[in-house]
């Protein structure tokens, strides 16, 4: 039988069958992919063949389709081994907030990047809105204003209070959808408002760190009544990228790769070349200083905290 992975929890997969059914399942040896070292080499969203054991409702997975595309970062754990978050997605929702807790413009650099590698369309929703200050909207207006020049649709909402559910319900109609973001950005709150029946498990926001609690334990796919599907994942605290190549990094973020062919060398990065059309863009702010930023972090091959100072 042919299926897809549903839900991931290390040693086993729920598989939903092409007639509905759900069939916990086992991995059958050591799947090794190629060119991927892979915590885990089966993840949700893939598209598998099973067979049933003898004598047992159980199944084994023995063969894994060839993946549309898929999402990996760098393992919490295992630095050198790599996590697939989710496989053959159609477009990535990434939760931003900016208040409890801060989602800073280096994850959501690093996460558009990835996801440009990997040709999944992202969309960027501003949530809690409803509990922003006059202050705090005008930060997100101005973020809005850098993300959509480049090509990225924002929405903004509130999942408490219902604000453009709707619109976002329309986006994700009859499309297998990714929702991602640090933990505490209201991923499991924002899709018990899309399908209350889920009712998925949410935690407080902590108040001595102002940090997400983790409620999403493994990724999990879940089938829309209004068409289409919605894979919730774990909470991100940092989000490592993997093999990025230097001169490969700049293609990755929409405006750079628009200018590249006006630099004078051909083999540019864009810093300290002379006659670059980016830093030049840069310098007359036609490309956002915290985009260049984030993408001088990932040529340097650093974590999101790593100073940039000596680039400027």
């Amino acid at each position: 039988m042919t299926g897809v992975v549903t839900k991931s929890t290390g040693s086993w997969y729920a598989v939903r069958t092409e007639n509905d059914t759900l069939i916990n399942c086992r991995i059958k040896g050591k799947f090794r992919i190629t060119g991927i070292k892979s915590t885990n080499p089966v993840t949700v969203g893939d598209i598998v063949d099973i067979e049933i054991e003898k004598g047992d409702k159980n199944g084994i997975i023995y063969h894994i389709h060839d993946r549309k595309n898929y999402i990996i970062r760098k393992s919490v754990n295992l630095s050198k081994q790599t996590h697939i978050i989710a496989a053959n997605i159609d477009q990535a929702f990434l939760l931003v907030t900016l208040k409890d807790p801060q989602t800073f413009t280096s994850f959501i650099d690093r996460f558009l990047a990835t996801a440009e590698a990997y040709s999944i369309t992202t969309i960027i929703l501003f949530n809690k809105i409803d509990i922003y200050s006059k202050e705090l909207l005008k930060q997100k207006q101005e973020l809005e204003k850098v993300y959509r020049s480049i090509g990225y649709e924002c929405l903004e909402i509130s999942a408490k209070e219902n604000i453009n559910i709707g619109k976002l319900k329309t986006l994700m109609k009859d499309r297998v959808n990714m929702f991602s973001g640090h933990s505490g950005v209201g991923k499991s709150t924002l899709i018990n408002t899309i399908f209350p029946a889920l009712n998925l498990k949410t935690a407080e926001i902590s108040t001595q760190h102002k940090q997400g609690q983790h409620t999403t334990t493994f990724a999990e796919m879940f089938k829309l009544p209004f068409g289409g599907y919605i894979i919730d994942t774990p909470g991100i605290k940092g989000f490592g990228v993997v093999d990025f190549e230097a001169e490969e990094i700049g293609d990755f973020f929409p405006e750079i790769f628009a200018l590249k062919q006006q630099c004078k060398f051909n083999n540019c990065i864009h810093t300290n070349e002379p006659k670059c059309a980016v830093k030049v863009a840069v310098e007359n702010n036609e490309i956002a200083f915290s985009r260049y930023k984030s993408y001088l972090q990932l040529l340097a091959g650093e974590d999101e905290n790593y100073r940039v100072d000596d680039y400027l």
